[in-house]
């Protein structure tokens, strides 16, 4: 078999491997997800808060302005309720997206594949607890996933611990109040092999964020069990070959009005609360759930130890990087 088309199996078995153990760990349904939303109805995610959607007026709509979607976190929580999704259930869908504004590295795109899934929980869920736990859930199924691969591709060696561990964004930066965020990561991914940091988004005791999130999703503010704030946060591994830390999901308890009203504040983007999505939390119309984006490229590219994103999905590149890492004797799709 032609190598690249190798290649295309072993990511065809990563895909499906990794969909089916998180479907049965989180109790997720599979359901269809938009590429496109209309614009204006702060469905749309801001990520960060300043990435520019690609956009395109729609004729049959009177010229109504489309987007394409970024993720889809606040569209899933709106689909949990229409869907009429019981607590303690969720679903799943493959999401595409187009990111112009990333800056391209060996690990990004401006195309974006992920599994965005939403799970309905109940108030007394909101808490670092259920949060763990279902982190827990979701790294047994990446662990059982990699044990498949290992199976399938010998040659692979598996490299993530037994277990995860879990960090405040706070204590890390307690533990390496020298490094920047990047490297802070970099240091605890290599130590621990599997980390969670809690707590993406606000503001740390030196006044800086560990890394950017928008107001209306995760919610970053909330004071938790540990007397730290934030119910978010991200799972980062070690990747062998890059020798770096490597983010593969981030993900949250969602705000409810009292986090997305104190978010709003803070990022100075209240006037956010007049759109549809955002009035309808406030309004109490949503359930309260936890969700997040998984990086299909990411878990293909960690799970097959490859060195640039590229090699698990077709994008645009420019044309001195195609050339760099040909060179170098990798192929991108």
């Amino acid at each position: 078999m032609n190598k690249l088309l190798q290649r295309e199996a072993a990511i065809t078995l990563v895909k499906d491997t990794f969909s089916r153990y998180l479907c049965d760990y989180l109790h997720l349904t599979r359901v269809s997800s938009p590429l496109i939303v209309l614009d204006g109805t702060g469905i749309n995610d801001d990520l960060n808060g300043i990435e520019r959607p690609v956009g395109f007026p729609i004729k049959s709509l009177n010229e109504q302005r489309a987007v394409v979607v970024h993720s889809l976190a606040k569209w899933k929580r709106l689909r949990l309720k229409e869907l009429e999704v019981e607590a303690g259930r969720g679903i799943l869908t493959d999401m595409r997206a187009l990111r112009p504004d990333e800056d391209y590295s060996p690990i990004h795109s401006i195309y974006v594949d992920q599994w965005d899934w939403e799970k309905h929980i109940e108030p007394a869920d909101r808490n670092l607890q259920f949060l763990r736990k279902t982190v827990k859930s979701i790294y047994m199924a990446i662990k059982e996933t990699e044990q498949v691969v290992a199976q399938y591709y010998p040659e692979i060696t598996p490299s993530l611990p037994e277990d995860i561990q879990f960090i405040h964004s706070e204590e890390l930066l307690q533990r390496f109040p020298d490094l920047s965020p990047k490297e802070r990561e970099n240091a605890i991914a290599k130590e621990y092999g599997a980390v969670f940091i809690i707590g993406i988004g606000g503001k740390l005791s030196k006044g800086e964020i560990h890394d950017g999130r928008a107001a209306d999703y995760d919610d970053w503010s909330t004071e938790n069990e540990e007397g730290y704030k934030g119910l978010n946060g991200d799972i980062i591994v070690w990747h062998p070959v890059l020798q770096s830390a490597f983010e593969l999901s981030s993900m949250g308890i969602r705000v409810d009005k009292k986090a997305m009203t104190t978010q709003l504040k803070e990022n100075n983007c209240e006037e956010r609360a007049t759109l549809s999505f955002h009035k309808m939390l406030l309004n109490g119309e949503l359930p309260e759930s936890i969700g997040g984006g998984i990086g299909q490229s990411r878990i293909c590219m960690f799970m097959l130890k490859k060195l640039h994103i590229g090699e698990v999905q077709v994008s645009i590149w420019p044309a001195d990087e195609k050339a760099k890492m040909e060179k170098t004797g990798v192929t991108l799709l």
